[in-house]
């Protein structure tokens, strides 16, 4: 006689704040909830410290899923190739993969901090049948200004990386804006370098591996193109504080650069 597996009630969390919100909302709502966080491993420093003082919280362990290759391990087998938002191989084996090995054949209902003002994100975090996606925000009508009061109301307030950057995500991810991949090198310098690493020019070829689109981490943080991207996020973000009174820094990036087909598993 075989025995049934029981019915797992998972939040995924990326570090950010809307993943962070739903864990929150659903702390009380739902027994036995599990909170898991894909760690990459190339994550920020201020990821990992938000997602300890989350779990103090939660009062309950968040468990850290990892890949079996790390990624400079991934990317040395691609001839370092390097992701990107048309092959965005990090989501799918660093994120994606171990989430699935986690849950295996068991039936899952995974919750997803989607919210109701940004519906139309609904898109691909996992393809198994067995994992069944859940939006609360969606359902409930939580919109960004509620999420902003739940974060608030527990005492946790936002990631400290909100400062310079609008999304969770890897350190290198390549759906940064470019004065993003500024607010790196002005925080995180070594990582900065490290991504910068990364990079490859064939000079026979001209075949480029870049992360932002069309120059590389060292053109971008020259004195002149440093200044031109500084004064154009100002000049943006003037426009956009004229426009929305009180409008927060967080919003300027999001409204500066909307990219919604971000990889949802690393981003909410």
């Amino acid at each position: 006689m075989t025995t049934q597996q029981p019915v797992r009630h998972i939040v995924s969390l990326s570090g950010g704040k809307d993943s962070t919100a739903l864990a929150i909302y659903l702390r009380d709502r739902i027994p036995n909830l599990e909170y898991v966080f894909c760690d990459t491993g190339e994550e920020l420093p201020e990821t990992y410290e938000y997602l300890k003082k989350l779990e103090v919280f939660l009062g309950k362990p968040i468990i850290y899923l990892k890949a079996r290759q790390s990624f400079e391990d991934m990317l040395k087998a691609r001839g370092g190739f390097l992701p990107s938002g048309q092959v965005r191989w990090c989501t799918e084996y660093l994120k994606i993969k171990p989430f699935e090995e986690y849950i295996g054949d068991s039936l899952c209902h995974n919750y997803i901090g989607i919210r109701a003002d940004e519906a139309h994100r609904k898109g691909y975090i996992s393809s198994k049948k067995n994992i069944i996606a859940h939006y609360p925000f969606i359902e409930d009508g939580i919109r960004k200004e509620d999420v902003m009061r739940i974060l608030e109301e527990s005492g946790l307030g936002l990631p400290a990386y909100y400062k310079w950057r609008s999304r969770s995500g890897c350190y290198f991810c390549f759906f940064q804006q470019k004065n993003e991949w500024l607010g790196l090198l002005e925080n995180h310098p070594d990582l900065y370098e490290k991504a910068e690493s990364y990079e490859k020019e064939n000079l026979d070829t001209g075949e480029r591996y870049t992360w932002a689109a069309k120059e590389s981490l060292k053109e971008l943080r020259s004195p002149e193109r440093k200044k031109m991207i500084l004064e154009e996020h100002e000049r943006r973000k003037a426009q956009l504080q004229q426009s929305r009174a009180n409008l927060l820094l967080m919003d300027v990036f999001a409204l500066e650069e909307d990219n919604g087909d971000s990889c949802l598993i690393c981003h909410l």
